[in-house]
Order: C-alpha cells, then sequence, then structure tokens
C-alpha cells in the first residue's frame, strides 16, 4: 500500500485508511477505538500537513513529509540486521518494535514479569484488553492539535503498553526498542508508532524509548503518559534514527498532585527530527524537569518544542536544554512555560543553550512565558553562541591543539546535559555517539 500528499493535501490517505478501518472492523475493534480512528482522520483531512505560516512550523518545513510517497511498513518485520540493541540495558525489561510492530524473537525479560507491572503490544492490548486503555488512550495527545498526531491515532497499529501499579516500585528500567529497517528497492515507508505509560498511586518507575535505523523512513510516533497520585517517572528518548530519515514525535503527559515526570531527550539522528513534549501538571504540588541534547552536523533540521502547563497552584519545574550544531545544520527551540490563574505559588525556570561550530549553522531559539497568576517565580533564558576565543587561547597556550581544544570546550558544554542521565548504559552510549559527532570524531 502507497499514499502520497502534496502541499496540505491529506486526501490521497483515504484509500489506505479504509483499508486500516476495515481491518480494524474485521478484527473487531472496539468501537471505542474506532470512533477514535475515524474521528482522528477526519481532524487529519481538515487541519492537514503545516503550511509555511503555521507559527509554530515557521522554522521547520514538512516538505520531506509531503513530498515523498510513504508505503507502510510490511506486515512481517524482517528483524534480522540489528542482533545488538544500541544502548542495551542487559539486564532490562525490553519489548523491540521493527518497522512499529512487536518483535517478539528480539524482545526479552517479558514472560515472567516483576510484580507490579503490565508489559505488553499495545495492538494485542487493544484486541484483548481494550479497557485497559479506555480512560488514558487520546486523552493526553489530542488529535485536535496536531496533524501528525491525528495522522498518528487513524493509523497506528502497534506500539508499547506499560503500566506500573500502586506502590509499586519498578529497579530495572524497561526499555523500548523501535527499529526502522529498510528494505532495498521498496522504497520510503512510514511506521506509526503509539505508546501509553499509566504510573498509578504511588509508583515509580524508569522508561527508556530508543530509536534507531536505516535508510530512508518515517517514523510517527506518539507517547502518553499518565501519573496518578505521588507517581514519579523518569522517561528517556534518545533519538539516532538513519541520517536520511525523517523523525516526529509528540509526548503528552499528565501529572496529578504530588507526581514528578522527569524527561531526558536526545537527539542525534535524522535528516529530519521534531519533538513536541507538552507536560500539564494538573495537581497541587505536581513537578517536572526536562532535560535535552540535540547535536546535528552536515544538513541536518532538529527542531524541539516543549510545553509545561502549570495547571494548579505549587507546582515547580524545571527545563535544560542544549544545542550544539556544526557544518550546515539547523536547530530549533521553542519553548512554553504556562501559568494558569489559579496556579498560585509556582516555581518554574527555563534554560535554553545553543553552540555553533561553524559560520553555516544556525539556530532559533525562542523561550516564552504566558503568565496569569500573580504569585509566582518564573524565569527564563537564552544564549547563543560560539566556543569561547580566551578558553581556546589558554587551551592552546598549554599545547592543546586546536582540535583537541574545540572538543574539550563542546564537551564541556554538553556535559551538563549528559551527567543528568541516571543510568550508566544511557549515559556511556550518549557519549560515544558524542564522541563521533563532536569535533574530533569520525563521524556518525
Amino acid at each position: 500500500m502507497t499514499v502520497s500528499a502534496v502541499s496540505r493535501d491529506t486526501e490521497a490517505y483515504a484509500a489506505a485508511f479504509e483499508e486500516i478501518a476495515g481491518k480494524a472492523r474485521a478484527r473487531a475493534e472496539a468501537p471505542w477505538v474506532r470512533k477514535l480512528r475515524s474521528d482522528s482522520f477526519a481532524r487529519f483531512q481538515e487541519v492537514g500537513f503545516p503550511a509555511p505560516d503555521d507559527e509554530a512550523w515557521k522554522y521547520t518545513s514538512v516538505a520531506p513529509v509531503t513530498r515523498t510517497s510513504w508505503r507502510i511498513a510490511p506486515p512481517e518485520p524482517r528483524s534480522h540486521r540489528f542482533p545488538t540493541i544500541p544502548l542495551d540495558l542487559s539486564a532490562s525489561l525490553r519489548l523491540v518494535f521493527v518497522n512499529g510492530r512487536l518483535s517478539k524473537e528480539l524482545s526479552s525479560n517479558v514472560e515472567a514479569l516483576p510484580e507490579g507491572v503490565e508489559l505488553a503490544s499495545i495492538g494485542a492490548v487493544v484486541r484483548d484488553h481494550p479497557d485497559w486503555l479506555q480512560p488514558f488512550l487520546g486523552r493526553h495527545a489530542s488529535s485536535e492539535k496536531s496533524a501528525f498526531t491525528a495522522w498518528n491515532m487513524a493509523f497506528f497499529e502497534d506500539g508499547a503498553f506499560v503500566r506500573i501499579r500502586r506502590d509499586a516500585t519498578l529497579r530495572e528500567p524497561v526499555e523500548l526498542v523501535f527499529i526502522a529497517e529498510s528494505e532495498p528497492g521498496a522504497g520510503p515507508f512510514v511506521s506509526h508508532v503509539r505508546n501509553l505509560i499509566v504510573a498509578d498511586p504511588h509508583s515509580e518507575a524508569t522508561v527508556v524509548e530508543t530509536y534507531v535505523g536505516d535508510g530512508l523512513s518515517l517514523t510517527n510516533a506518539v507517547t502518553e503518559v499518565a501519573l496518578e497520585t505521588g507517581a514519579s517517572l523518569h522517561h528517556y528518548k534518545v533519538q539516532r534514527e538513519s541520517l536520511e530519515a525523517v523523525h516526529l514525535q509528540t509526548i503528552a503527559a499528565t501529572a496529578s498532585p504530588s507526581s514528578r515526570y522527569t524527561s531526558h531527550n536526545v537527539a542525534l539522528g535524522s535528516a529530519l527530527a521534531r519533538t513536541d513534549i507538552g507536560v500539564v501538571l494538573d495537581g497541587a504540588g505536581a513537578e517536572c524537569e526536562l532535560n535535552g541534547l540535540f547535536v546535528g552536523g552536515g544538513s541536518q533540521h532538529l527542531d524541539t518544542h516543549t510545553m509545561i502547563d502549570h495547571a494548579k497552584p505549587h507546582g515547580s519545574s524545571r527545563e535544560l536544554y542544549k544545542g550544539i550544531l556544526d557544518g550546515r545544520a539547523r536547530g530549533v527551540f521553542h519553548g512554553t512555560i504556562l501559568v494558569r490563574k489559579d496556579a498560585q505559588k509556582t516555581d518554574a525556570m527555563q534554560t535554553n543553550k545553543n553552540l555553533l561550530l561553524s559560520r553555516e549553522a544556525l539556530v532559533n531559539s525562542t523561550p516564552a512565558l504566558e503568565i496569569f497568576a500573580d504569585d509566582v517565580k518564573c524565569r527564563h533564558g537564552s544564549t547563543i553562541g560560539q566556543l569561547d576565543a580566551a578558553a581556546m587561547f589558554y587551551l592552546q597556550s598549554r599545547g592543546i591543539g586546536e582540535d583537541d581544544a574545540r572538543a574539550i570546550l563542546t564537551w564541556a558544554f554538553a556535559d551538563d546535559v549528559v551527567r543528568r542521565i541516571r543510568i550508566p548504559q544511557i549515559r556511556a552510549g550518549v557519549e560515544a555517539a558524542l564522541g563521533l559527532q563532536l569535533p574530533g570524531g569520525e563521524g556518525v
């Protein structure tokens, strides 16, 4: 099945959706899921792909999406060319998805799950236990807000379902690996990945999403996160897809009273990558921390949009994002902190720093505060610059070569984010990848 679109035209996807809807009816998918699909596809057709005058996409063109004919990935993933999973957490619970579908062959440690955790393919849960999903699916990442989220809801087939039960503390991380595996001569393909993470009251867990792949592919992923009262979740995302790939993801989290959501987002791969992270602090005393690093070279375009919505009082948020760009790479950071009228005693801080290693690299940074309460502490800051000339001179005057001096200073710039990664294997994997991409490395 092949679909294509030009400009904002989404009509070309109608036949593909009818095939998806027909399969849903044939497997007796729950009526409420089918309605979500149909409503989302209608919204997708109504909104269309973002146009150049769309404020949220003014610095990022979606032409690589709209000008390409995308083939739905075949139903039987081959999964043979990735025997070693990147950022391997050998003791973790792992689900592996190839071209958007679960690979039981590559998944591990899921036969005998620890007490208090449910881990499964969301496609299987939609089929066998749709009632598990109804309170959450589509409730946090709304199809009303994004054409890509609507496209995902209409077309998704699989992804991960993770639930941490009340009072459970999961010592080992849950690892979700998504592999985009191209097939020579088959043309570009799209995978619509849908993930749902639910943390019940007073639970604690760590979930790691890793995206890798080869060839020309489009990953259109959505991850919804629901934190109940007193829950704590550390959520990692590492994106290292092919330098031919397009990667689009929406992460939408809702935090209940006294819960805490911590996000670590590292973007290293893809020709075009965008991640939208939205966190709603929907309970008194809810907290979130967003840490991010994007590193690009060549002609990569890496875009991150964040929104922290302080909806209730006594909330706290901390955000630190850094970008490093070389060659002709382009970076975008747009971060908004919204403090609603009733969210008194909010404490929020946002920082974005960017380092340009070449004269042709460019970053657009637009931090924003929208404050409607009068008893708050909110601050933000943004910097864009090059390596400090005085520091370069100091290192070179001590006998350090220019390339090594540049590498040292660039590593120091990135380290503030990397050292916040609490899982040693992930930190080491990110450091190894940075070693290839930063000055003095040997390429991706």
